[in-house]
């Protein structure tokens, strides 16, 4: 692989090479573990829209995403353990460890899926620029609606909350990333604020990607036109070069007859 992996934070050929043990396991759950995470949204999504479920659904739904919980705790304690130097190894994960620290707090917990969109992304980063500028779009959408569901599950039953319907949850949340913040909806709960710091500058760095990957496709792209244009200049120089010395030679040679007709 020649990207980067989301759970170390560095390049993969560093991890490698300084890291052999770590980089085969963590090659050998990436997708597993993108399952889960699938899998985890799902349940999750489930029971913010559908409150009224049966209590045996319900119970079900809950076990699933404790147990994905506990399955990410493990791989961590894993890669811990594998790690040559652990101390890098948790000031590089320190948003692992925050998830698994934190399991009260399902609203972190939701974000992980937001780490796999990354990795992801991070895999296609020496391919075409449309497909990067895609996966931002993807990595956009899947932060909106993590935090509409996070929010709509913290503000629901709060005494003064506004936010009470996922269409709510979901203009909100638009309003917000995209720093407009017109104000008729705002999150009461402590929870809620929290969603809502972390949704804050996960748009203004959403923001600073996607304007950065524009900002990047017309250097690119204006710096291929300054390249063809100077490529072309060069060859029309070289053909005027050329044309001039068959003139000259043209010129030997007519010289040459007059001569041998003398």
């Amino acid at each position: 692989m020649s990207a980067e992996p989301v759970r170390s934070g560095v390049r993969t050929s560093d991890v490698e090479h300084e890291e052999p043990r770590l980089h085969r396991w963590e090659q050998r759950t990436e997708w597993p573990l993108i399952g889960l995470s699938v899998l985890f949204f799902a349940a999750y999504a489930w029971t913010v829209l559908q409150p009224g479920m049966p209590a045996k659904l319900k119970v079900g739904l809950d076990f699933s995403m404790w147990l994905t919980w506990v399955v990410f705790a493990v791989d961590y304690v894993i890669r811990l353990a594998l790690a040559r130097r652990r101390g890098r190894f948790v000031a590089r994960n320190v948003f692992d460890l925050v998830v698994i620290a934190v399991p009260m707090l399902r609203q972190l917990r939701v974000l992980r899926l937001v780490m796999v969109l990354v990795l992801i992304n991070r895999r296609i980063q020496g391919r075409v620029r449309g497909q990067v500028v895609v996966y931002v779009a993807g990595a956009t959408v899947l932060v909106g609606v993590s935090a509409a569901l996070a929010v709509l599950d913290a503000e629901r039953y709060a005494p003064d909350g506004t936010i009470t319907h996922f269409g709510d949850a979901l203009w909100w949340t638009m309003t917000t990333i995209t720093t407009v913040g017109y104000g008729d909806f705002s999150p009461v709960t402590a929870n809620g604020k929290l969603i809502a710091a972390g949704l804050m500058l996960a748009g203004i760095a959403l923001l600073g990607v996607v304007t950065g990957s524009i900002a990047s496709w017309f250097v690119e792209k204006f710096g291929g036109m300054e390249e063809q244009a100077q490529q072309a200049s060069e060859a029309e120089a070289a053909d005027v070069a050329r044309t001039e010395q068959l003139r000259n030679e043209v010129a030997e040679l007519k010289a040459e007859i007059a001569a041998l007709r003398r």
